[in-house]
């Protein structure tokens, strides 16, 4: 490229100016020193072109100028490398795995002798909890909801709709033990896929509740939450009956009836990425700015569609089977995004924001040579994000939504708000407080607690009552 006095544009401005322009090709990677001499920055930017053009062509099905991509990519992604390398490996697998789907059998064979290890998911579960302070702030505020809402009552029986932690619950014992009026009744029962998981928590709480002197009884439900028969819960006249689930009602919002084939997307909100990518510095800056250059559905159809765009009749169902146990209070946690787009350009761009603030915030907590850091990326994060990019239909579970969309959906099941309380906002922000790292926030909104990374929603903790 040469101006008009002969000189090279190149040496003469940012490689960013150059490459929105140049074609893919095969040779482009190894043909290109300018590529190994960008910084951070640049390179971020850079890989965020190449992520948006590979999905394009996996999108359109042109699986040449996707594999090209790919291979592109791949000479500057590293899961071991700074936060826009790292999401960049996982997103990569991500779309490569989409890609293979298309295929059943090359994509059976390759899987087919994978390994699903129970106690490695309950370890990389456990590694979430440790590092991140986001399911701390949830149990502490769920806790504070169902005190207040349990005050004066003598038989009290929770249902955990996710009980992988038993800490949780200790604390609550804890707390009920020094009620002026004495502790309840209390009976919890946990639902979980996993038997292992419901025997541990069965044994850490029945242990701490004979230390402490409660009457106290823990029932297991050995059951997937779409399976569910709420018939099991087993509630009993007489309890006061409160409900917790984290992160689980989003895994109910597939439609049975929905494609599993990826579906198109528009091609123009590439060209407005390309325009914004010669015009920002950071990824930072880029990831906030690009909803403004059309690269972000937020305000899109994703999110301001009817309600019935993206229903789910198990979901409803489900709902509203809930809402006949009457429930005293139901504390509901929940991923605080869009990432359950019908395009999968909608749900690129909600994910690239959302994984890139999760991932910023391993980046301010611990080393890049942190065994750790690299299972809960791989094992736990990564598989999010391949399940929201690569799958279709009912298998795609990771179908996380806004907190606007759970106040529809609570609403049109029979469930009111109740807002939290003051002492609960204050126990989350002492929580945070004691965190070396300076990036996590709280903040109020209608009532419900929302945690943030910086100025980015992360996760929600709402409570709900039946309206009668």
């Amino acid at each position: 490229m040469l101006q008009d006095d002969g000189s090279s544009s190149v040496t003469s401005s940012s490689p960013l100016q150059v490459f929105p322009m140049m074609s893919l090709s095969p040779s482009f990677g190894s043909s290109n020193q300018w590529l190994k001499e960008l910084k951070s920055e640049e390179r971020g930017l850079y890989l965020i072109h190449l992520l948006l053009a590979c999905a394009n062509h996996v999108a359109s099905g042109s699986l040449e100028n996707a594999n090209i991509a790919l291979d592109h990519i791949s000479q500057l992604a590293s899961p071991s490398g700074d936060t826009m390398q790292r999401i960049a490996s996982y997103f990569t697998e991500a779309l490569a795995e989409r890609i293979l789907r298309g295929w059943p059998g090359l994509y059976k064979a390759l899987r087919s002798t994978k390994l699903s290890v129970v106690s490695e998911d309950i370890l990389v579960r456990k590694m979430f909890f440790e590092i991140f302070p986001f399911l701390k702030v949830a149990f502490v505020v769920t806790n504070q909801a169902i005190i207040e809402a349990m005050e004066g009552e003598k038989m009290v029986h929770i249902v955990d709709l996710n009980a992988a932690e038993p800490l949780q619950w200790r604390a609550l014992l804890q707390d009920l033990s020094a009620r002026p009026e004495g502790p309840p009744h209390l009976r919890i029962t946990g639902v979980h896929q996993q038997k292992e998981v419901l025997d541990q928590m069965a044994r850490v709480l029945t242990e701490e509740a004979e230390k402490l002197d409660i009457p106290f009884q823990f029932n297991q439900v050995v059951s997937k939450l779409e399976n569910l028969d709420v018939e099991k819960l087993r509630v009993k006249t007489g309890e006061a009956l409160a409900i917790s689930s984290v992160m689980q009602l989003h895994t109910l919002l597939a439609h049975d009836n929905e494609k599993k084939s990826p579906l198109h997307f528009k091609h123009s909100n590439g060209v407005n990425l390309h325009r914004a990518l010669i015009n920002q510095n950071t990824l930072g800056e880029l990831l906030e700015k690009d909803m403004a250059n059309g690269c972000s559905p937020s305000n899109d159809t994703a999110s301001s569609s009817p309600l019935s765009s993206t229903g789910s009749a198990r979901m409803d169902s489900f709902l509203i089977s809930l809402w006949g146990l009457s429930p005293k209070v139901m504390v509901v946690t929940e991923q605080d995004c869009n990432h359950n787009g019908t395009t999968l350009m909608e749900r690129l761009s909600e994910s690239l924001h959302f994984y890139a603030a999760l991932f910023d915030c391993l980046e301010s907590t611990l080393p890049r040579t942190s065994l750790e850091r690299l299972k809960v990326e791989k094992m736990l994060l990564g598989e999010e994000i391949k399940d929201i990019i690569a799958c279709e239909g009912i298998e795609r579970k990771e179908r996380h939504e806004k907190l606007e969309k759970w106040f529809q959906r609570f609403d049109i099941s029979g469930f009111r708000n109740v807002p939290l309380s003051y002492y609960a906002m204050l126990q989350a922000r002492r929580l945070l407080q004691s965190y070396s790292c300076e990036g996590y926030k709280i903040k109020e909104e209608n009532g419900c607690v929302v945690i943030c990374w910086q100025d980015r929603a992360l996760f929600s903790v709402s409570s709900w009552r039946c309206r009668k």
